[in-house]
C-alpha cells in the first residue's frame, strides 16, 4: 500500500538513527578501506619478502585532511571559442584517506573548469569511455538504469536546448564520441555557471562519483575594483559518497539520506585554504552535491554575497549563514580577519530530515596584513525586474511523493516522486509556453520533504515564498521549496524555442520521477 505524502518524519534505513549511521558507515569504512590504504601494519600477512611483479606496489601515504587547496585546471576560450575535449571513464580518486575507483571527467573530480566569455561559443569533442551497459532499458524509464550512457548540461546557461546545444534529450553511448556546441548570447550575464550529465537513468550515479565541473562566464564585476582585485578562488562543493569497494554502484545506496560520508571541495577533504589578515577573496561557491543542502559557516566571519547562480546583486549581502542547495551557486567575498585558524563548516540544517553535517574547509590567517576594503555598492544587476503589467499567463504545479507504509523498511522501487502526479515521460510534453511569454508560476510542495525546483534555459525571478514576499526578489536558476509550502517566480521565455527540462535537483528525485519537459513553441 503507498500512502500520498502530506507530513510525517523520516528516518534512515531500516529504522537507524541518521548520526549513528552516518558514524558507524565511516567506521567501517576505515575498517574496510584503510585509513590510508592498506599499509603494512594493517595486513594480516608480512608481504615484504615478495616481488613486485605480483603488483604489490605501495602507494605514498597522502595526509587524509588538511592539504592545501588545490583548484581545478582551467581551460580558457580563445579567438571566440574555448575548443576542448572532455572524457568520461573510470578513474582511481584518492579522498580522506580513502582510494575510490568512480567516474570522471578527464580523470579528475571535477573536472576542468571551463573559462569563456559572453558571445563565445564552447566546442567539445565529447568521448564516452565508460564500460558498456549490463542492463537493458527497464519498463519504468523512472527505474534508474544503465550507468554508462551519459550526456553533457550547461546547468544555468540562457542558450539553445536543441540540437548539439544543451540539448539534455541526448543519449550519449559508451565507446562513442559526440560533438557539442553551444553558443552563448553577447548579453550573457557573466557568472559561475556548472556542467553535469543528465541522462534520465544515469545522471544521479554519476554526479555521486564526482562527474563535475565548474564554468566560468568573465566579465561580471570588472568596473568593479575591490572585486577584480581580489584573488578568485574556485570551490566545487560535494557530498562524498561510496560503498565498501570504494566505488558508487548501487542506487539503493545513494537513495538513503544517510548515504554522505563527508563533504569535499575540488576533490578534498576539509583542505586549507591561506589568507592575509585584511586580505579579500572572491570564492566561487558551487553545491554540486547530488542529494542535499549545506548550511554553511565560515567561522567568526561573514559571507559576502555578490551573485546568487551566475546573476549579478544590485548590492553586497551579507550573512553569517550560507544555505547552498544541490545545483546553486553563490559568489562571495570574504575578508580575512585577525591570525588564527578557522572552520568553514556544514551546520545542522533541517530540509525534513538532517542534512549533513561536519568540516567543509579550513581558513589559515597568517602574514603581513593587507589594506584591502570590501565594495561599498554594486553595479546594476544584469536582468531587469518582472513588472505585473509584463505578465502574460500564470500556472502551477504541485510536486508530491508516495512511499511505503513501512517507510523505513520499504526498497527505493516503492517511493515515487512526481509532479502533478505524474512521473517523467519524455515523450510527454507537460508545459507548452509561447516564445516571448512572461510568466507567473506556482510551486506547491505538499511533501514533508524541501524539494529543489531548477528549470533550464530561462532564469527566473523569485517573488513570493509561502505566501510571503521574498526579499530582494531575487534572480535563481535553482531555489528551494519548502516542504508543505509553495513558491511563486516570473521568468521571461525569450529567445529559444525547443524541449528542456525542469525537475528537482535532489537528483535522486529527478532520477525516480519528479521531472517535465517545457516546449517553448513559435507561431
Amino acid at each position: 500500500m503507498k500512502t500520498t505524502v502530506g507530513a510525517g518524519t523520516r528516518v534512515g534505513r531500516a529504522g537507524i538513527p541518521r548520526r549513528r549511521l552516518l558514524d558507524g558507515g565511516v567506521a567501517l569504512g576505515a575498517l574496510v578501506l584503510g585509513a590510508r590504504g592498506a599499509s603494512a601494519q594493517n595486513l594480516p600477512h608480512n608481504h615484504d619478502h615478495m616481488s613486485g611483479t605480483l603488483g604489490l606496489v605501495p602507494r605514498p601515504a597522502n595526509p587524509a585532511m588538511g592539504q592545501a587547496l588545490v583548484e581545478p585546471e582551467a581551460r580558457r576560450s580563445a579567438n571566440g571559442e574555448l575548443r576542448t575535449t572532455l572524457r568520461a571513464a573510470y578513474a582511481y580518486r584518492d579522498i580522506g584517506g580513502f582510494r575510490l575507483y568512480v567516474r570522471s571527467y578527464e580523470g579528475g573530480s571535477p573536472g576542468p573548469t571551463l573559462r569563456m566569455k559572453p558571445g563565445e561559443v564552447l566546442r567539445i569533442r565529447f568521448t564516452n569511455d565508460l564500460p558498456p551497459n549490463r542492463d537493458l532499458m527497464p519498463m519504468d524509464i523512472s527505474n534508474p538504469h544503465q550507468f554508462s550512457n551519459t550526456n553533457f548540461h550547461f546547468h544555468g546557461a540562457h542558450t539553445s536546448p536543441s540540437g548539439i546545444s544543451d540539448n539534455v534529450m541526448r543519449s550519449m553511448r559508451p565507446g562513442q564520441v559526440y560533438d557539442i556546441e553551444i553558443e552563448l548570447p553577447k548579453d550573457h550575464p557573466g557568472g559561475t555557471y556548472w556542467y553535469h550529465p543528465h541522462h534520465h537513468g544515469s545522471a544521479d550515479i554519476q554526479m555521486a562519483s564526482g562527474m563535475v565541473g565548474a564554468i566560468i562566464v568573465e566579465g561580471d564585476f570588472d568596473d568593479v575594483p575591490e572585486i577584480t582585485n581580489a584573488r578568485e578562488r574556485t570551490l566545487v562543493l560535494a557530498e562524498m559518497v561510496f560503498d565498501q569497494r570504494g566505488m558508487v554502484e548501487n542506487f539503493e545506496m545513494l537513495f538513503s539520506e544517510t548515504a554522505t560520508r563527508f563533504f569535499s571541495v575540488n576533490g578534498q577533504r576539509r583542505p586549507t585554504i591561506t589568507m592575509r589578515p585584511g586580505e579579500v577573496q572572491r570564492w566561487r561557491l558551487l553545491g554540486a552535491g547530488y542529494q542535499n543542502d549545506m548550511f554553511l559557516e565560515l567561522e567568526k566571519h561573514d559571507l559576502h554575497v555578490i551573485a546568487y547562480d551566475g546573476v549579478q546583486l544590485g548590492g553586497v549581502e551579507s550573512l553569517k549563514n550560507l544555505l547552498m542547495a544541490p545545483g546553486q551557486r553563490a559568489d562571495v567575498l570574504v575578508q580575512a580577519g585577525a591570525p588564527g585558524t578557522y572552520e568553514f563548516r556544514g551546520l545542522p540544517y533541517d530540509q525534513g530530515y538532517p542534512s549533513p553535517t561536519g568540516p567543509v574547509a579550513r581558513l589559515v590567517v597568517a602574514g603581513e596584513p593587507m589594506a584591502m576594503k570590501l565594495p561599498t555598492a554594486l553595479p546594476k544587476p544584469p536582468l531587469e525586474t518582472i513588472r505585473d503589467a509584463e505578465i502574460t499567463g500564470k500556472r502551477t504545479l504541485t510536486f508530491s511523493a508516495t512511499w511505503p507504509e513501512a517507510e523505513a523498511a520499504g526498497h527505493w522501487s516503492e517511493f515515487s516522486f512526481l509532479i502533478d502526479g505524474k512521473k517523467f515521460d519524455p515523450n510527454r510534453i507537460d508545459q507548452r509556453v509561447k516564445l516571448g511569454a512572461v510568466e507567473e508560476w506556482t510551486i506547491n510542495n505538499t511533501h514533508f520533504h524541501d524539494h529543489i525546483f531548477h528549470i533550464h534555459t530561462n532564469p527566473f525571478q523569485v517573488t513570493q515564498v509561502n505566501g510571503k514576499p521574498a526579499s530582494n526578489l531575487p534572480w535563481r536558476d535553482t531555489v528551494v521549496v519548502p516542504r508543505n509550502g509553495s513558491l511563486v517566480f516570473r521568468s521571461r521565455f525569450l529567445d529559444y524555442t525547443g524541449i528542456y527540462m525542469l525537475h528537482c535537483h535532489m537528483m535522486n528525485h529527478e532520477e525516480m520521477g519528479m521531472m517535465q519537459t517545457v516546449e517553448v513553441y513559435k507561431d
